[in-house]
């Protein structure tokens, strides 16, 4: 098993814990800390800086794709859904029923939310695009305070 590091990012809606190995990303999740605690270090493998930097890019409204190597663990149907959730265009919403329908299984509406809230890689795999299918903000791991503030900046960004 690969040794796993950590990085934390200072975003503007509080701390992101990046893990990963020196290969890929396998967790960007909001944490409860209120400043960085692991911060860069001689050891700290590029792919982590690389995801640390990419992430500061986003929130300067700079950068709307990752291109850093990702590596989560999860049953098939939600890898379809998480690999679904990355085809939502950057300041755009879908509902559940959207992202069922696009993984061919339109009755799965609920199993597509319980992958969703499942889901590691904060931002990246853009769960916070999904929206319900009344136009509402639905549930979200981080806080729907914090999803409704990712989608405000990125339609503004998107200008």
């Amino acid at each position: 098993m690969s040794k796993l590091y950590k990085l934390d990012y200072e975003s503007p809606i509080g701390v992101l814990e990046i893990i990963g190995t020196d290969k890929a990303i396998s967790s960007i999740m909001f944490s409860e800390q209120d400043r960085a605690v692991n911060n860069k270090q001689d050891k700290t493998p590029i792919v982590l800086e690389n995801c640390y930097d990419q992430l500061d890019e986003y929130f300067k409204g700079d950068r709307r794709e990752f291109t850093f190597p990702i590596k989560y663990e999860g049953t098939n149907f939600q890898k379809n859904v998480w690999n679904a959730l990355t085809s939502i265009p950057y300041g755009k919403t879908v509902s559940y029923t959207d992202i069922a329908v696009l993984i061919g299984n339109e009755k799965a509406i609920r199993a597509v939310g319980n992958a969703n809230g499942k889901n590691k890689m904060s931002i990246v795999i853009p769960c916070h695009r999904i929206i319900g299918s009344n136009g509402k903000l639905t549930g979200y791991a981080g806080g729907l305070w914090r999803k409704e503030w990712l989608l405000q900046h990125e339609k503004t960004s998107s200008k």
